[in-house]
């Protein structure tokens, strides 16, 4: 039986209270790595990690690499990418080893969640039930999703029918459906923000935080996975800021910058993994990593690279007001001086309004995705001042 010792949540700060929206730079997999290091936050060791979600930006490539480089875990991790809604990511939980890190994650309405599992203390959680049914009444076409748009069947035919197969008691939590329909079933369950595989996690997350044993069920059309929930001592961590609109601004059209597989694959760890270049004989880091002309006239060209902080404060600030190709203006660029390094960076700021991020503001670095390069994700670092701040 699994126990689930630390999670993690994370919400986009754009959208409305009940419905959040991902931002322009983010996909699953920076949701992921936000929810996935709120989970570690405490230093907790890592074996494998399982990312559950309908929304994977990379099918034919793996999305591994870059999910690995954000949480700062070891490259050679075992990590599986599963196609799936809430049940899918019931049935990781429920079968995960001990030091697994379980990730959820969902675009429409967007938010990401995480649990570890531990191998002695926390949330107890054992599969009560399973069932897989076929009631395809929403596919995706080359052209679209199409939706066979009859609530009364899905839910007759799909919830209410897998819930009577598996003969279950009333359940805490139903995750994968609206508020509404979880409601006519469970009286009183938490009010969750997706409908998808994170969905599961946010119920456990909720349930853990009420303290309440009893019957969590995940729901994605017809099939359905049950699981019963032990409280226990579980370290919670939110990253769930107060819902603001979507920024306005104007996208001038333009053409991507092609993408040089050379130059991605040379700056990919310093980049995604946020770390500095260290030459052997000196304490001096450079950012981006990068050879040096030695006083006898030999370049150096191996260094190590040394994990930089994630926090700071703006150095400098503009804002960029004139419309760039491919980009939605305005928008704010800083140079960020991070904690007790001596290391300045160059970053664009996210998750705030154009010009309010000015100097002496605090703030993160958090992984984004900066550019879609010949239908590539390329993701690097961005700036989010604190919300007091900004």
């Amino acid at each position: 039986m699994p126990h689930v010792a630390s999670m993690g949540t994370y919400l986009p700060c754009w959208g409305h209270r009940h419905h959040r929206v991902a931002g322009d730079d983010e996909d699953a997999v920076t949701l992921a790595v936000e929810a996935g290091r709120a989970a570690l936050a405490g230093g907790e060791p890592v074996e494998r990690v399982v990312l559950v979600s309908r929304d994977l930006p990379l099918v034919e490539s793996s999305n591994t690499a870059v999910l690995l480089a954000g949480l700062g875990l070891d490259p050679e991790l075992e990590v599986t990418e599963r196609l799936g809604g809430a049940p899918a990511t019931l049935d990781a939980l429920s079968s995960a080893r001990p030091r697994t890190l379980v990730i959820g994650v969902d675009l429409e309405p967007a938010g990401a969640a995480a649990a570890w599992i531990s191998d002695r203390s926390g949330v107890q959680v054992r599969t009560t039930a399973r069932v897989a049914r076929s009631l395809p009444v929403r596919t995706r076409h080359a052209d679209g999703v199409h939706d066979y748009g009859d609530p009364r069947l899905l839910r007759e035919r799909g919830l209410v029918a897998s819930l009577s197969a598996a003969w279950l008691d009333t359940p805490v939590a139903v995750a994968g459906v609206e508020h509404k329909q979880a409601s006519a079933l469970c009286g009183t369950p938490p009010r969750l923000p997706t409908n998808g595989a994170s969905s599961a996690l946010f119920a456990l997350a909720a349930m853990a935080e009420w303290d309440t044993a009893g019957l969590l069920v995940g729901v994605e059309q017809a099939s359905l996975s049950g699981v019963t929930v032990v409280p226990g001592t579980l370290s919670l961590r939110r990253l769930e800021p107060p819902a603001r609109p979507p920024l306005d601004g104007i996208v001038e059209p333009g053409t991507d910058l092609p993408l040089s597989l050379a130059a991605y694959e040379r700056a990919f760890e310093a980049k995604v993994r946020w770390e500095a270049g260290r030459h052997e004989g000196t304490d001096e880091l450079d950012f981006p990593p990068r050879y040096r002309l030695g006083e006898d006239g030999t370049l150096a060209t191996t260094y190590t690279l040394v994990p930089l902080p994630r926090t700071g404060i703006v150095y400098a600030a503009t804002t960029v007001r004139m419309p760039v190709p491919g980009q939605k203006s305005p928008y704010t660029l800083v140079v960020v001086e991070l904690d007790e390094i001596g290391v300045r960076a160059l970053a664009k700021v996210t998750g705030a309004d154009a010009g309010t991020a000015e100097i002496g503001v605090r703030g993160r670095m958090v992984l984004r995705r900066v550019a879609i390069r010949s239908g590539v994700p390329d993701y690097g670092y961005a700036f989010e001042p604190e919300r007091e701040s900004a």
